[in-house]
């Protein structure tokens, strides 16, 4: 596991121990038969927190959403919402909505009836009922589309208008199941910003369910990765990304070059690591809780490597190959290189400028190097 350094308590709630969550997760396990989608789950989440729910397919996701929600009961464990615990509670008694991937408006109903539908079940007065419906269509930007029916909108309109309709009743909790799945990507990176500053303005806590590491990274406040049921990491997008606790958190959230060695020198404030695959040493300028001889991995994103045709100075923190394959992105090219080990890594390098004067092509000789509190070293 790495050690992230310690974070100082701030106004962000999930930063302060006395903070009060509004949904407490505890100990949570749902089984289908033989089957264990969600293996014993905790997790706290705090008011107005925009949280990701973060894993592949099977990861047990959007079935613990379903279980917030009501539409799957707990087989153990506890839930509970801003302080009520939800066993037994129907869905409908629940102070939660839920925002559905296929958006589920109703085709013969125009936008504004769609928003409005969950107030008229309440019986709200007509005034009241526009009111609201106006203040929804001003927030999602879709004042001029009232009137119209849903085939008559675009994919993002159509989400905007299933956003605004989840939030009619001014849910505690709004939870989003691939909320911009449906969206391309273009399309998608727009709504994300939307979605961020319509969550801000309302103040509801939102937990989005997403195998998209990118969305996560942009929409949460703090993600929750999971795999095979568990979570297995859960903290602010930087953190999840500059200091993962494993292997699998490390590959699942962005490129990542894994580098196995075995523990040559354990001192307090350092260490050093002999890699087969570098060809050579890692200096590690901090100490790491691993016996000796351990076999480690040390993760590199690509953006935090240097590729040159001289040989670093020293005597850690390089190795050598040859570049493969330049692919050329247009803010950043990313090169592959097969180092003399044979292991294969990605290097990126932003396009600062319009003319590279290094010019390194295909097929040349190339030293990678790196900082000693470039990477990450993981035992697990």
């Amino acid at each position: 596991m790495s050690v992230a350094p310690q974070i100082a308590a701030t106004a962000k709630p999930w930063r302060d121990s006395t903070a009060e969550p509004i949904v407490r997760i505890h100990n949570v396990t749902k089984k289908f038969g033989n089957i264990v989608a969600v293996d014993n789950v905790s997790l706290d989440i705090f008011r107005g927190e925009l949280f990701c729910l973060l894993g592949g397919s099977g990861s047990g996701k959007s079935t613990l959403l379903r279980m917030l929600a009501g539409f799957e009961s707990i087989t153990s464990g506890t839930m509970s919402i801003d302080g009520q615990d939800m066993a037994g509670v129907p869905p409908y008694q629940r102070p939660v909505n839920m925002m559905f991937q296929s958006y589920a408006l109703f085709p013969h109903m125009t936008v504004a009836n769609n928003i409005a539908y969950g107030l008229k079940r309440d019986g709200l007065p007509a005034d009241q009922i526009r009111d609201r419906v106006g203040e929804l269509l001003a927030l999602v930007k879709l004042e001029e589309y009232g009137r119209r029916k849903p085939d008559q909108l675009s994919g993002g309109q159509r989400q905007r208008v299933a956003l605004a309709r989840s939030l009619a009743k001014n849910p505690k909790l709004l939870l989003l199941d691939e909320p911009l799945g449906a969206l391309d990507k273009k399309l998608r990176e727009e709504t994300q910003y939307e979605l961020v500053k319509i969550q801000e303005k309302t103040g509801v806590t939102f937990i989005v369910v997403t195998h998209d590491q990118e969305e996560a990274m942009s929409l949460a406040t703090r993600i929750g990765v999971m795999d095979l049921g568990s979570i297995v990491q859960i903290g602010e997008p930087r953190e999840i990304y500059e200091y993962p606790n494993s292997r699998y958190v490390a590959g699942f959230i962005g490129n990542v070059n894994m580098f196995e060695g075995v523990v040559t020198e354990d001192l307090p404030d350092q260490v050093r690591i002999h890699s087969k695959q570098t060809g050579g040493d890692i200096f590690v300028p901090h100490g790491v809780s691993c016996a000796p001889d351990q076999t480690l991995w040390y993760a590199l994103r690509p953006e935090k490597l240097r590729v040159a045709r001289e040989k670093p100075e020293g005597d850690a923190n390089f190795t050598h190959g040859i570049v493969d394959e330049i692919v050329y992105l247009g803010d950043l090219s990313v090169f592959h290189i097969v180092l003399d080990s044979g292991k294969r890594i990605q290097v990126t390098k932003p396009n600062i400028e319009r003319i590279d004067e290094e010019n390194i092509s295909w097929d040349e000789h190339v030293y990678v190097s790196w900082d000693g509190e470039a990477g990450v070293v993981l035992t697990a």
